[in-house]
Parts: structure tokens; C-alpha cells; sequence
């Protein structure tokens, strides 16, 4: 089951820009910043209440944020549930004829489980899965 709005996931071109905007807009510096090798991006992460800003920036021409940005402004890229159980709530969505871009999930950034649903079966959005990591 989706638990809450876990982020919002901005594609920037220029990460050191962005984070000055947004720490600007949002009154606030950013609690984390790290690079996720496997996905070739580097990440700015924004406590908003309960929820967060992650702004992302690829490291390299093939990936899917520097993908994303030679055919859209920058903008929001994905939008992050929280779930309890990753794997099932993977299963559940399977089953409700949603499309899954990984079969099984993966690390992603800030200490996460993550699965992405593919926009085509999720009214053109690109929706991300996360679990906490003990």
C-alpha cells in the first residue's frame, strides 16, 4: 500500500543553480546531497513537512535524467510513494496491469528501495516506489 508522498523528483540541468534557487524559495539548505553511480545522477534533497524536493542532474549523456532534459524543460520527473513492503506492493501492481521498469528493486538515493512504474500504464506519469533501508 502506498503510505505517503515520499518526493518529488525535479530533472535540473545545472544542479548548483537549481539548489541555490530552491534553497532561495524554500528559506532552507538542502539536508543531503549524494551521487548514485548506478543511475549516473546526482541528487539535492529538500525536507518540505512531511514530504521532499529531490532535485537531479545526470552525471552522463546516456542517462535517463540527461535523456529526459534533450526532450523536456526541466521540471518534475517523477513522483515517489513511500510503501512498507516493496516487493509486494510491486506484486499488487503487477497484477493491476501496471507496467514495472525493473523486475526486482533496486538501491537508489537516500537510503531507498526503489521501483519505477512505467508513465504508459500510470496516466503518462512517471511514478517511483520507495522503501526505507535498516
Amino acid at each position: 500500500m502506498l503510505t505517503n508522498l515520499e518526493h518529488l523528483g525535479l530533472a535540473v540541468h545545472d544542479l548548483a543553480a537549481a539548489t541555490a534557487l530552491y534553497t532561495r524559495l524554500l528559506g532552507q539548505a538542502p539536508y543531503k546531497t549524494e551521487h548514485v553511480a548506478s543511475e549516473a545522477v546526482d541528487t539535492v534533497f529538500f525536507q518540505v513537512g512531511g514530504s521532499k524536493i529531490e532535485l537531479l542532474a545526470g552525471t552522463s549523456p546516456d542517462s535517463a535524467i540527461s535523456k529526459f532534459l534533450e526532450k523536456k524543460p526541466e521540471g518534475i520527473h517523477h513522483v515517489a510513494f513511500e510503501v512498507d513492503d516493496i516487493v509486494a506492493e510491486m506484486v499488487r501492481l503487477k497484477a493491476e496491469g501496471f507496467i514495472l521498469l525493473n523486475e526486482q528493486p533496486k538501491r537508489g538515493a537516500d537510503n531507498k528501495l526503489v521501483c519505477f512504474v512505467h508513465p504508459k500504464s500510470a496516466g503518462g506519469v512517471l511514478v517511483e516506489l520507495c522503501q526505507s533501508v535498516l
